[in-house]
């Protein structure tokens, strides 16, 4: 009995918003087999509510639905919650479209037709960062030095996902989060494009999209507003470091 709550308490749920009825069956059967639990709207809006409503570990999204497409649809989730992951699920495979999925809020995105194995790596990857947890209250102050992280100005408390710069409080998305965490981790060192995507993302994208180049500017923008103070800079022909000002 105890190894059976235990598992019930464990387990991840994760809204499908997809209005194919073959892909959502498809999708569904899969991945309850895997031991998440699965919720479904077929519509754009009914997701949004059912986004709203309720606690979820991750969002699947189709870009073309009815109602509301999954690109509006994303960003009203992110208008009230930064930190659930969003994958976007589509067919709308080109550069272009990536891209825009990632700039209103998504974490990932999967082209169809897509490999069932694929779908699942991703999952796990977009769970594995997610800053969706949220941690009580009552825990918050107890939080152990060795979870923060200081360079210059910019403090970052991997405990409580709490991030300050000049002692004003920065809001990241998952994402960007993650970004931020991996530069902390490699002080003054010239982190090329590649290291980047296969260490934030956690999966092989086309090296022909600037998904990272995107996100690091997201990242500038909310750490790096002072021309004087900037700690994101570019290596021209070989990314970007991390460095004092």
């Amino acid at each position: 009995m105890p190894i059976f709550v235990l598992l019930v308490t464990d387990m991840k749920k994760i809204v499908l918003i997809e209005d194919e009825t073959s892909v959502v069956s498809f999708i569904k059967k899969g991945l309850q087999e895997k031991g998440y639990e699965i919720s479904v709207a077929f519509d754009g809006r009914t997701g949004v509510n059912l986004v709203q409503e309720n606690d979820f570990d991750l969002v699947i999204l189709d870009i073309m639905l009815p109602e509301m497409n999954g690109l509006e649809v994303c960003k009203e989730i992110r208008k009230t919650n930064k930190s659930v992951p969003i994958l976007f699920l589509t067919a709308l495979g080109t550069s272009e479209n990536i891209v825009l999925g990632l700039e209103n809020g998504g974490d990932d995105y999967l082209v169809k037709p897509f490999k069932f194995i694929e779908l699942v790596a991703r999952i796990k990857s977009l769970l594995r960062r997610s800053s969706s947890g949220k941690v009580e209250e009552i825990l918050e102050e107890s939080a152990d030095s060795k979870h923060v992280y200081q360079f210059s100005d910019l403090i970052v408390n991997d405990y409580t996902k709490k991030v300050t710069r000049t002692g004003e409080e920065v809001s990241l998305t998952s994402t960007e989060y993650k970004l931020l965490m991996y530069f902390l981790n490699n002080p003054e060192k010239v982190i090329s494009r590649a290291e980047i995507l296969d260490a934030v993302w956690g999966v092989n994208y086309e090296l022909g999209t600037n998904v990272v180049d995107v996100y690091v500017n997201y990242l500038r923008k909310k750490i790096d507003n002072q021309e004087d103070k900037k700690l994101i800079h570019t290596v021209i022909g070989m990314g970007y470091v991390l460095k004092k000002p």
